[in-house]
């Protein structure tokens, strides 16, 4: 069960069972930091909770020790593994107001470099025409969560601004399905394909396109975002799943380039996108 409180008391665990190990052992937190080639500082944070290690982190401090049970490492790495998983419900963002989610979204991007979308069932919001926005985010089952749309909308398209920030290069890896996949009318279909074209003119923004035909050895089986390389988010029907440990990212490091060697990209993504726009407003004639 991945719930905040519940992943709150494995970071806990994970801080204490370090600390007691090392204490355990008869080693100082500066003699420890000497041999796991970190600072005294970063061990200190890392027993007291204030920082999480990796699960890299956690194999070099218990390589550190001498004669550790077996079962005990496994635990401890389990433990890490788990605690670098985040899990935040849909319905939990719908309680403190979905345009609260948008902020936290610029706040991740303003902090990278380099943000990769893999986007196998739909267009992110970042690149959404108002009244695309305004279908994808109308609850389509009586389960979903309540939202105020017209104020996530709102804060969805103010977000786009990061768009403009040549600092920041945005690389967004569609499927062609996601394109095509009818969340609107033909009228906001064509406008949301002729909107991305448009984007993709942008110094800072690659848009790539994995046509329907294409043979990939792989499976498109959600929604992913990387950022940099420091943290992976994965989007689910229920929530969202936010990745921390190395080899988590790089594993979708793999993916997304694996992808990306399949797709289309610069001009012929553009050419693409505007015959699709062509497409959906011929239905019209």
């Amino acid at each position: 069960m991945l719930d905040p409180e519940h992943h709150g008391r494995q970071r806990k665990d994970l801080a204490e069972a370090l600390r007691d190990l090392r204490k355990a052992s008869g080693l100082s937190g500066e003699r420890l930091a000497k041999r796991c080639n970190m600072s005294q500082s970063k061990i200190s944070r890392i027993e007291t909770g204030r920082i999480l290690p990796t699960v890299l982190d956690v194999e070099l401090i218990l390589s550190a020790f001498d004669g550790i049970p077996q079962e005990v490492e496994r635990r401890l790495l389990e433990l890490a593994r788990a605690a670098n998983v985040d899990y935040t419900a849909w319905r939990t963002y719908a309680r403190l107001g979905l345009y609260h989610k948008q902020a936290e979204l610029k706040a991740l991007e303003e902090s990278s470099s380099l943000i990769r979308h893999f986007l196998p069932a739909v267009p992110t919001g970042l690149l959404h025409v108002r009244e695309y926005a305004t279908a994808t985010l109308t609850p389509a089952v009586r389960s979903a969560p309540a939202r105020n749309v017209a104020r996530v909308v709102q804060a969805r398209l103010e977000r786009q601004s990061i768009l403009d920030d040549r600092s920041r290069r945005f690389v967004f890896l569609m499927t062609e399905q996601a394109i095509r996949w009818r969340r609107a009318g033909a009228e906001v279909m064509a406008a949301q394909a002729l909107h991305m074209a448009t984007l993709s003119e942008k110094p800072n923004v690659e848009m790539a396109i994995i046509p329907q035909g294409s043979a990939v050895p792989g499976t498109p089986m959600n929604i992913f975002v990387i950022y940099d390389e420091r943290l992976v988010t994965v989007e689910l029907f229920s929530g969202e799943v936010v990745l921390r440990d190395p080899q988590d990212i790089n594993h979708h490091i793999e993916l997304f380039d694996l992808f990306l060697s399949h797709a289309l990209a610069g001009e012929a993504a553009s050419i693409f996108l505007r015959e699709r726009a062509d497409e959906f407003m011929r239905e019209l004639d």
